[in-house]
């Protein structure tokens, strides 16, 4: 049986949490900010947990199963 090969791009943008569940960064924080106000890309900076929803097919690309 060959070995799962884990996707890349994935490995690079997601982090399992202790927990379990998969840590992600907000979108829209790379460029355009000086158009968004203060408030806005204090609540964008930081991590957030993947929806439930979504967190079976990353594991999947991270080779987690």
């Amino acid at each position: 049986m060959p070995k799962v090969k884990t996707n890349s791009s994935a490995k690079k943008r997601f982090r399992v949490r202790s927990s379990g569940k998969i840590k992600r960064f907000q979108a829209n924080t790379s460029h355009l900010r000086r158009k968004k106000s203060k408030k806005a890309k204090v609540r964008l900076s930081g991590s957030t947990n993947v929806a439930t929803a979504d967190s079976k097919r990353i594991k999947a690309l991270l080779g987690i199963n």
